[in-house]
Parts: C-alpha cells; structure tokens; sequence
C-alpha cells in the first residue's frame, strides 16, 4: 500500500516519476500552474503538446481525461495533463473533476509511474472551491494507492499553508491517511 502526501511548495520541483499538470484544453501553455509546467519543462514541452494537438487531439484535451508528455527539463520523468472543469464557464459536475484525477493516476500507471504530484486541479481560476477539490482528490489518491499495483506515492502539492490545511483537515474528515508537512519537499 502506497502514502499518501501533503506538501506546500512548488510542483516544477518534485523528484517524482510524473506531475500533474492543471492544463487548459489547447494543452499549449497558460497561466498559473499550466504556465510554470510549461516554462520549467522547457520549448520541448509546447513542442510535444503541439503535436498532440496536431495528431491525436485536434480539438483540444476534454475536461476530465489525462494525457502524458515527457517531462523534458523537469525533474519528474512525465506530465500528466488534465483538463479540470471551469465552473465559471458552467461545468459544475464533480464526477468530471473526479476524473482529472483518477485518469491522471491511471496515465501514470500505464507509463510505469510508481511515484506522482498533484495540484489543487480546478481551484483557483476555475472556481472550485478548495474543499470540494480536495475531497475528490483525496478520495482518488485513497483508491490509487490501495489497489494492487497502485502508486508508491500521491502527493498533493499546494501553493499555499491554507490551501495545505484544507487538504489535510478535508484528509482528516475523510478518513484517508495522508501525510502532511508545510515544509516545501522535493
């Protein structure tokens, strides 16, 4: 059974297998967490996403499915995008936040990932509220990591201490063993 991790600190960082990026669904770059991905990963990363959006997904990445990219300059072998659903834009399904992250697992897994990092997916600009976020997270990464041949590791890393606190108390409140730390961890 794998561990399940709370951290505050910088996802481009993590000496992980793959992280998860909060794309939009050009997959081509964009602000907040998206945008540091792209700038941490390097030109590569656009190039690949471009390709993508050239082959494979000539209309964008869905909300709620997950595709990876090497990770190129990062530490984390993978990128995980996904697209979270915009509440402000009228998507206010949680089983499609839900599927951000139990896609995003299930990527990892078929790329061999045994270790990865997760953001807050869909706070933030999107307009879900940090709870709401945590919940279906932490209740994917519980499933992640106790099924067999499930990751090593899911850590959720936060922006910031509240944003850690809400995870942690929401982990808490759940029932979901989940270590948390201010500290910023690689």
């Amino acid at each position: 059974m794998g561990n399940i991790e709370i951290v505050t600190g910088d996802i481009t960082t993590q000496k992980v297998d793959a992280i998860v990026n909060a794309a939009n669904s050009s997959l081509l770059g964009g602000g907040g967490v998206d945008g540091a991905i792209h700038r941490a990963a390097g030109p590569e990363l656009l190039a690949a996403c471009r390709e993508l959006r050239d082959s494979t997904l000539p209309d964008g990445l869905p909300p709620g499915d997950a595709i990876a990219t090497p990770g190129f300059a990062l530490p984390a072998k993978w990128v995980i995008h996904t697209v979270g659903p915009n509440r402000h834009a009228g998507a206010t399904d949680p089983a499609t936040l839900r599927r951000c992250f139990t896609n995003s697992i299930s990527v990892a897994r078929g790329m061999g990932a045994r270790r990865m990092a997760f953001p807050a997916v869909s706070a933030g600009v999107y307009g879900w509220a940090m709870g709401t976020v945590a919940e279906l997270g932490l209740a994917a990464a519980a499933e992640g990591v106790s099924r067999r041949g499930g990751m090593d590791l899911i850590r959720f890393v936060l922006v910031s201490p509240e944003a850690a606190t809400v995870f942690t108390e929401t982990a808490d409140r759940l029932g979901i063993a989940a270590r948390g730390s201010s500290a910023r961890r690689h």
